[in-house]
């Protein structure tokens, strides 16, 4: 890169777009790096009811939806993604009141379709195309973050702890400091003094709530959680359901809705869902994401010792799995506080797009935007590929 671009990328404003496991929204914000702390200055969500249902059937091979050639389907929902993201952007830019001229660049994390780190042949694949988004927004875009970091070894994701840790960290503090993302899935950033930087995927947030009300409801969510609430946990499910192998690895370790789905819980629970009311089912699905959580942070929670655990993403404004968190976490480590993204600034939905900024920014500065010790590649990389506008 150039050094004029360098220099506008010290202190410029970057637009972060993403689209999340729960395939129900398109989310874009402009971030400020100009002061020390990075500021959101704006947010825009698009929403995806149009292509959440071709979104799932075609990151869930379901042939039922994917008529014709699925190479043809995926090409086609590639560009229709890069629509919706450039209609995002636009609409967000003409918001804020800046001019597009004024933007350094886009970093454009696209919609994963699968994830799939641990084959013998790794990968990942996000859609969106990002010459697309150029070509209608004019404004540059760094895409393609996650393969760079398989490529060296690494499992691609979660890729935002050093983002979470620009964005949160920026008061010294001796106790944990853990940032959890509530999307489809839940990854967490683990943050101690003098300690590598850690972060992993601790399996489902809200992907198996959103499925499993959208097959009995028919609904995308469970707003706030009031279905899960009306329910009652039922313990012989939840037990089998943390049998899981996933919950027991350790980290480096990353997932997707291509684990955690319908075909999933079936699998591991027929019986118990054939017993249960739909939902009792969900209360279930609700502890088991805040008991899982709980499990994973475990090691970092003292009794004794204030743990300050951030809440973002999509799950973060149900107040139910929130309340279900807060008594997982409260039962290990008591003096542990649990506040939503709000509290430091920025809105939950706007902490994973304002991520993907930030990599878009380490771009352009010629800086890594891997950690290894969260993702276990075999070292920092440069994560990424522009296409100019």
């Amino acid at each position: 890169m150039d050094a004029d671009i360098k220099r506008r990328a010290e202190s410029g404003y970057f637009i972060g777009v993403m689209s999340g496991t729960s395939m129900d929204a398109v989310d874009a914000c402009i971030v400020d790096f100009s002061a020390h702390q990075p500021q959101v200055i704006a947010h825009y969500s698009a929403p995806l009811d149009d292509l959440r249902d071709e979104l799932r059937a075609l990151a869930s091979g379901a042939p039922v939806l994917m008529q014709g050639d699925a190479i043809d389907y995926l090409g086609q929902l590639d560009i229709r993604m890069a629509q919706r993201m450039s209609e995002c952007i636009n609409t967000l830019v003409q918001q804020s009141g800046l001019a597009k001229h004024e933007i350094v660049a886009v970093g454009c994390h696209g919609q994963t379709i699968r994830h799939r780190p641990s084959q013998a042949y790794p990968f990942t694949l996000q859609i969106g195309d990002p010459n697309t988004i150029a070509e209608l927004t004019g404004i540059a875009v760094i895409a393609d973050f996650r393969r760079r970091d398989i490529a060296a070894g690494g499992q691609g994701a979660p890729l935002v702890p050093l983002a979470h840790q620009a964005l949160f960290a920026h008061e010294p503090t001796s106790a944990p400091l853990i940032a959890v993302n509530l999307g489809g899935i839940c990854n967490v950033t683990i943050m101690t003094p003098d300690t590598p930087l850690l972060g992993f995927d601790t399996g489902p947030a809200n992907a198996l709530m959103d499925a499993w009300i959208n097959a009995h409801l028919s609904l995308p969510f469970d707003a706030n959680g009031a279905w899960a609430k009306s329910g009652v946990t039922d313990i012989a499910l939840l037990n089998r359901l943390m049998d899981a192998p996933y919950f027991h690895a350790q980290p480096p370790k990353s997932t997707g809705t291509e684990t955690f789905n319908l075909a999933w819980l079936t699998t591991m629970a027929a019986d118990d869902l054939a017993r249960l009311a739909p939902e009792q089912v969900q209360s279930t699905l609700a502890t088991l994401t805040a008991r899982t959580l709980a499990s994973a942070i475990a090691p970092w929670l003292s009794p004794s010792q204030g743990a300050k655990i951030i809440l973002a993403g999509g799950g973060a404004r149900n107040g139910h799995l929130v309340n279900c968190i807060s008594e997982a976490v409260q039962a290990i480590a008591p003096e542990a506080t649990i506040q939503p993204s709000d509290a430091l600034a920025i809105d939950p939905q706007c902490v994973e797009c304002a991520a993907f900024a930030w990599l878009a920014r380490q771009f352009l500065l010629g800086l890594a935007g891997n950690a290894p010790s969260v993702t276990g590649a075999r070292g920092a990389r440069i994560l990424g590929g522009f296409y100019p506008a």
